[in-house]
């Protein structure tokens, strides 16, 4: 499967964006899809991610932020993230595969990155 992540851009403390994630081929429904993100200087990290069956996982200082969420019609993945501050600055990532959790390592396919830059 092949994804696109789209929606990143300039926005200001304790504002919104909602990025998506656009998969090729008909077996999207089939995988779990997560969002990661990685800052300069940092490594990728985990923020959140949605089984196949609409079960959720969060990272901690995302809780109650972002919400992830999924269309298998439209074969297209999202991360609505709000109140966001400039911590969430980053390069982000969406992600398939078979494996329902946290680690990177773990998932089968990427997109290429989509830039978010909250300013203070």
């Amino acid at each position: 499967v092949q994804l696109q992540a789209s929606g990143g851009g300039l926005v200001q403390a304790g504002g919104s964006l909602r990025l998506s994630c656009a998969a090729s081929g008909r077996t999207f429904r089939s995988y779990v899809m997560g969002w990661f993100r990685q800052a300069p200087g940092k490594e990728r990290e985990f923020v959140a991610v949605i089984s196949r069956g609409g079960n959720t996982l969060y990272r901690d200082s995302v809780k109650g932020r972002f919400t992830i969420s999924r269309d298998n019609a439209k074969n297209t993945g999202y991360l609505q993230m709000n109140n966001l501050n400039p911590e969430d600055t980053a390069v982000y990532y969406c992600a398939a595969g078979t494996y329902y959790g946290g680690n990177p390592q773990y998932m089968d396919y990427w997109g290429k990155g989509t830039l978010v830059t909250v300013s203070s």
